[in-house]
């Protein structure tokens, strides 16, 4: 018997695979169609199910935050394109929660009915469904690099405000060359890197060592404020 062909799971630093795919919004090339802007490709398990109806309606609702950010939302599950048109339709016009209504998804719904896409993203776990996909989330930057991904099982509605929040605080890395503490959020504190970094070094030979404040030699810090961090998002 010819043993199956396992995909690898992609990693952090990994280009994106290359797929394409019918989506609620047409045929999509991804990540190709989508370069020079940030992409959170994100999996739920199944249509007309409660927590993924949550996340939807959710993400959503947020649709105009992520697009402020430069980034393309692209959602997936192993459903056929006419349960997707269905359960959107349903959510727009049956469904009312926590405020939330007459939510219209306009961002593109893959069809995976083969879960070609699921098996080539990691997001089919056997130990935990062998036919639906996880909620898995990849952040994927504009040179089309995965920078960093999330796991949730099916019961467990992932949060939102994290997901923006992951999306901000990579931004900042890439536009400030800095790292994040615990719990970050624009207006906090930001670490300098590791000392003998070439950016250390830069900060210290342009007179910054002064604005550092250290709580050991390995732990130094400065402050960027949330203005000058949010006029460089999305960028």
């Amino acid at each position: 018997m010819e043993a199956n062909v396992v995909n690898p799971m992609p990693r952090i630093g990994d280009n994106a695979p290359s797929f394409t795919a019918v989506t609620t919004q047409g045929v999509i090339n991804f990540p190709g169609d989508y370069q020079g802007k940030w992409k959170i490709l994100f999996s739920h398990p199944a249509d007309f199910t409660p927590v993924c109806t949550s996340e939807f309606m959710t993400f959503a609702s947020m649709a105009d935050d992520f697009e402020a950010l430069n980034c393309q939302l692209v959602g997936l599950s192993v459903d056929g394109l006419y349960s997707h048109i269905a359960w959107l339709r349903t959510i727009k016009d049956k469904i009312e929660y926590k405020g939330m209504k007459n939510v219209e998804v306009k961002f593109p719904l893959i069809e995976d009915i083969s879960m070609n896409v699921a098996k080539l993203y990691g997001m089919i776990q056997p130990g935990e469904s062998q036919t639906s996909a996880v909620r898995a989330v990849f952040f994927i930057d504009p040179k089309d690099k995965i920078r960093t991904i999330m796991y949730y099982p099916l019961s467990l509605g992932r949060n939102f405000d994290e997901i923006k929040r992951v999306l901000i605080g990579l931004q900042t890395n890439d536009n400030f060359g800095v790292a994040l503490p615990a719990d970050w959020c624009p207006g906090d504190e930001v670490i300098v890197p590791p000392a003998g970094s070439c950016g250390v070094a830069k900060s210290r030979m342009d007179g910054e060592e002064a604005e550092m404040k250290c709580y050991d030699w390995f732990f130094c810090t400065k402050n960027i404020s949330k203005e000058e961090v949010e006029s460089r998002l999305g960028k």
